[in-house]
């Protein structure tokens, strides 16, 4: 490791000490984590996806993947909050359908202010549009642009957004579907705080409901017709996704495999009169958690060290798939070696578990990717 390297990872170990000192707080309350984002601004890690992409230069998915893990050490609902600004950009960056004078002002925002951005995308009647559906949420034609209207669910980071991407459709005869550019500053703008959720409480992912709310012609970034959504493929965009969740629920896994070692290295019950890290079962469940780690390991550093066009869409669904069980059993087995003080409030291991459970909700879900990969390999194997 040369001295640039060290000192990079110096000032992320650091990140996590300071972030992790206010996470059981934030757990507790609920509260969204302003703080912390003015603090990682100081550190300009919110808009620096934005900033390299301004250089000429797009930040390497291995060093958002650290940045992400150092964050997730600390704090896993201000992890998650800078993953969706991250995914944003990328999008934004990406995406041929946005003229070029709007992402330009975008990512500029980004990259100068730390602005926080997030697509809201879920909705109570359609859920999550992976599953097909149009939405209900409705841009309504007017002169200079759009009026949109509708209600998005678990929108991450809401009380401090400033960018929203809503998926929504025209009231055209025949609908355009796709993403209204929707600054949060606008006029009929209501955030209902309805996230009060078992893990990453402090998220702020709650219901923002959008009444008549207008935007001017070009903030319909990216609309089309339905049809045109169903081959759209992003496997770039896709293993970011996969990577950068993937990392914050292995770094949760892995703050409650610390957490275990040093109670199982202190804990000493008098009437055994040696730390429980003495005892095999101890031993061979230690042993059997690192071998899940290593698994999480393994399989992202494969995918965000590999060229993009190499990865397949069921590769970055096996990531999630994988990454995100192993990070529940890991905090699950934890649980179960450690009994009344693992699930004391007092200790972090019961929310460690707690945030874990929450990799199972991001899309795509279990179901849908067993279901394509099983599908696919069907398919494959046909005459």
């Amino acid at each position: 490791m040369d001295s640039y390297e060290a000192s990079a990872g110096a000032a992320l170990a650091e990140i996590s000490q300071h972030l992790a000192a206010s996470a059981a707080q934030y757990d507790r309350s609920g509260a969204f984590p302003h703080e912390n984002f003015a603090y990682l601004r100081e550190e300009r890690l919110v808009g620096l996806p934005a900033e390299r992409i301004l250089a000429g230069a797009a930040l390497p998915l291995p060093q958002a993947r650290k940045i992400i893990a150092a964050v997730a050490r600390g704090e896993p609902s201000t992890a998650l909050v800078l993953i969706m600004t991250y995914l944003f950009v990328l999008q934004a960056a990406q995406n041929p359908h946005w003229q070029p004078h709007v992402r330009r002002m975008v990512l500029e925002d980004i990259a100068a202010n730390g602005t926080l951005a997030n697509a809201l995308r879920v909705e109570p009647e359609l859920g999550t549009p992976v599953r097909g559906g149009l939405p209900k949420t409705t841009a309504r034609r007017v002169e200079g642009g759009f009026r949109v209207s509708g209600r998005k669910l678990y929108s991450t980071g809401s009380p401090a957004l400033y960018w929203m991407g809503v998926w929504g459709r025209t009231d055209d005869e025949e609908p355009l579907v796709g993403t209204f550019l929707v600054p949060a500053d606008s006029p009929g703008i209501h955030i209902e705080q309805t996230w009060d959720q078992l893990g990453l409480r402090a998220s702020g992912s709650h219901d923002v409901i959008f009444d008549d709310v207008f935007i001017p012609e070009e903030y319909a970034v990216d609309i089309r017709p339905p049809a045109a959504w169903a081959a759209e493929r992003a496997p770039e965009l896709l293993a970011w996704m996969s990577v950068l969740l993937g990392t914050l629920y292995d770094a949760v896994a892995r703050n409650a495999r610390d957490w275990l070692v040093e109670f199982a290295l202190t804990r000493a019950p008098a009437n055994l009169g040696a730390p429980l890290s003495t005892l095999p079962r101890f031993q061979e469940a230690l042993g059997e958690i690192d071998a899940l780690l290593h698994v999480n390991q393994v399989l992202l550093d494969r995918i965000s060290n590999a060229p993009f066009e190499t990865v397949t869409a069921i590769d970055s669904n096996f990531l999630k798939y994988t990454v995100t069980n192993n990070a529940i059993k890991v905090a699950e087995k934890a649980l179960a070696l450690t009994g009344n003080p693992g699930l004391a409030r007092g200790n972090p291991l019961e929310r460690h578990y707690r945030d874990a459970l929450c990799g199972r909700v991001h899309s795509p879900q279990d179901d849908t990717i067993l279901l394509t990969a099983g599908r696919a390999a069907f398919a494959a194997a046909r005459p």
